[in-house]
């Protein structure tokens, strides 16, 4: 068995579980009937090797798995995390398979050609990280593309999210005591204090519930947003939608009426503005003379008014 190839199983095994509880010996045909077995030419896979495993995907992933006697010594999925870090965990799988794909061919690049443009500011994401575990004040330079200056600011770091490709550092800063997203591609000279700040009783979830990105408005009211989709379009934006909160209303022949509860921001109208002629903007108000403004400014670059 390929010492590198452990994530490839992990990733079999779970779901293999997950369509069904199944025996071991079902198990072992699965995988061993598998195209990434069959690839890597992997013809073995023993029962003791599988404990291994599932002991070892329980204890990563946080699932339990079980030998249910009661149904012919089937082992089954009988727990998961709960809904928000079951989703990281899944991430995190599906990355580390990749990973574990790539390092394991090292003429992938033949097959696979990955994206050219790369994040920026990760060199210091370990760092963050670890100031945000211990609850470490911290001082960086920060570049406001607007205005191409460089300010310093104290903060006290609290979360990472990312957003379309690009990670920010979600902090308290304390200039003015209001919690702000900074980007890790503007961030630099980045020192650690020793001083530690008390830990903040702050729900993520809910802070970003109606954001579209990292741009939150916690003192407004979201909008009920309703777009009307092309049928060229709906299956894209229902396979990958565009806000947790969506929703199919409508649905005809020639196009799907969706909704969606956020705060209109600029980076959400420039997600719809995306979609060209393939996606209508019906409510709210708001929101369509925005996207209008737009459009008219667009088509005065190019003398069309």
């Amino acid at each position: 068995m390929k010492k590198d190839f452990f994530l490839t199983r992990y990733a079999l095994i779970i779901k293999r579980l997950e369509k069904s509880a199944s025996t071991y010996e079902e198990i072992e045909d699965y995988l061993l009937n598998s195209f990434e077995f069959q690839d890597a030419n992997v013809n073995t896979y023993s029962k003791r090797t599988f404990q291994r495993d599932v002991k070892a995907i329980q204890n990563l992933f946080n699932l339990e798995i079980i030998n249910d006697r009661s149904n012919l010594f089937k082992y089954t999925i009988v727990s998961r995390p709960i809904m928000e870090v079951d989703e990281y965990n899944q991430r995190l799988l599906e990355s580390y398979q990749i990973i574990n794909t790539l390092n394991a061919y090292p003429d992938f690049e033949d097959y696979v050609f990955l994206e050219s443009r790369k994040h920026r500011g990760i060199n210091s994401f370990y760092e963050l990280l670890y100031a945000i575990r211990n609850r470490k004040v911290i001082e960086f330079s920060y570049h406001n593309f607007l205005k191409n200056t460089h300010t310093k600011r104290k903060v006290h770091p609290l979360l990472l999210k990312e957003s379309k490709d690009r990670w920010y550092l979600v902090a308290l800063d304390k200039k003015d005591e209001q919690v702000k997203c900074f980007g890790l591609d503007r961030i630099s000279n980045l020192s650690l204090f020793d001083a530690t700040f008390k830990k903040y009783e702050m729900d993520f979830k809910t802070y970003f519930k109606y954001a579209f990105g990292i741009i939150c408005f916690q003192n407004q009211t979201p909008y009920r947003i309703v777009l009307e989709c092309s049928n060229n379009q709906k299956e894209y934006i229902k396979s990958f939608p565009l806000h947790d909160s969506q929703i199919v209303s409508e649905e005809q022949e020639d196009k799907c009426i969706f909704e969606m509860m956020l705060y209109p921001t600029y980076d959400f109208m420039q997600e719809i503005l995306s979609y060209g002629k393939e996606v209508k903007v019906l409510e709210p108000e708001i929101l369509i003379n925005q996207i209008k403004e737009q459009l008219i400014a667009s088509c005065k670059n190019y003398n069309i008014f």
